[in-house]
């Protein structure tokens, strides 16, 4: 194989496994566990839809409750959050470096009255690049600073 041959190979695998990165979140626990969920996880998990506006005006999101997301990738909620872990924060990082952080009860159907989701659809189609392949929608933020493109990684931080 020539050396061109070989660098162009290489570069290949490198984009195919770019892509394929880009296609997860890693879920990483208090404990320090970290799971992946895949894309396909997500379009086969039952989805909701949310309608809402963000800086581009409104929008009809659908995907996967934040609280499936966490308890998919093995992170107690419901009667187990108490005492200690209520000071448990949920840091989402997005591919830019941007980063905002929920309370973990935020996520929790057991205290919070609102259903923050990892959205992959917007009216109706695929996230675009810009925003996807998933989004944090956190309807009721009076400002949507918190609603991330390009989510990469949940991080259950103890707060001590």
């Amino acid at each position: 194989m020539t050396r061109q041959r070989y660098l162009l190979s290489a570069f290949c695998c490198l984009l195919f496994v770019a892509g394929l990165s880009a296609q997860t979140v890693q879920v990483v626990g208090a404990d320090g566990h970290a799971t992946t969920i895949t894309a396909a996880q997500i379009a086969n998990a039952s989805h909701v839809a949310v309608d809402a506006h963000d800086h581009s005006g409104p929008a009809h999101f659908e995907g996967v409750p934040l609280s499936a997301v966490l308890v998919l990738a093995g992170v107690q909620l419901g009667d187990t959050l108490r005492g200690p872990r209520m000071a448990e924060a949920l840091l989402v990082e997005a591919a830019d470096g941007y980063r905002v952080v929920f309370a973990l009860a935020e996520a929790d159907p057991a205290f919070a009255t609102r259903e923050i989701i990892l959205a992959d659809k917007r009216d109706g189609k695929p996230l675009d690049a810009k925003e996807g392949p998933f989004r944090i929608v956190a309807p009721g933020d009076a400002r949507p600073a918190r609603w991330v493109r390009q989510v990469t990684a949940l991080r259950v931080i103890a707060v001590k």
